[in-house]
């Protein structure tokens, strides 16, 4: 069985796989989900965490739920998109453990993306994704 997403890291480009993510994915046939993106408010209804760490743990939970609702894990990954309020190398380095749970060591491509504010007055971190559908 061959391999739902190819990952390329060319020699010409920055070397993305040191940090944890691809420059290039490439899917094989098959259906694409685009998954809206997931900030941290829960189905119970909790606050939102005051933190960007607790935030971020809510955000890769909820992400994780889309994936399984489509039978989908790390591996079906086409391209992530973060979006981050304040994004600084200090806010950045914050957020790329929870990244790399929400990759479970495999290296879909990536952008992140500084934002002035989300769709919350609380909110710190929004993530979307474009998933190949399994099956």
């Amino acid at each position: 069985m061959t391999a739902s997403i190819t990952r390329l890291n060319p020699p010409t480009m920055p070397d993305a796989a040191a940090a944890g993510y691809s420059q290039i994915s490439i899917a094989e046939a098959g259906r694409i989900a685009c998954i809206s993106g997931q900030v941290a408010w829960s189905s119970d209804g909790s606050p939102v965490p005051a933190t960007l760490g607790g935030q971020a743990e809510l955000v890769v939970r909820n992400a994780k739920a889309a994936l399984a609702a489509i039978g989908a894990t790390a591996n079906d990954l086409m391209i992530v998109r973060v979006y981050l309020v304040g994004l600084d190398e200090a806010r950045l380095g914050e957020l790329w453990p929870h990244l790399h749970e929400l990759f479970d060591g495999e290296q879909p491509s990536l952008t992140g993306i500084g934002v002035a504010a989300l769709a919350g007055p609380d909110l710190q971190v929004e993530i979307e994704m474009t998933v190949r559908v399994p099956g």
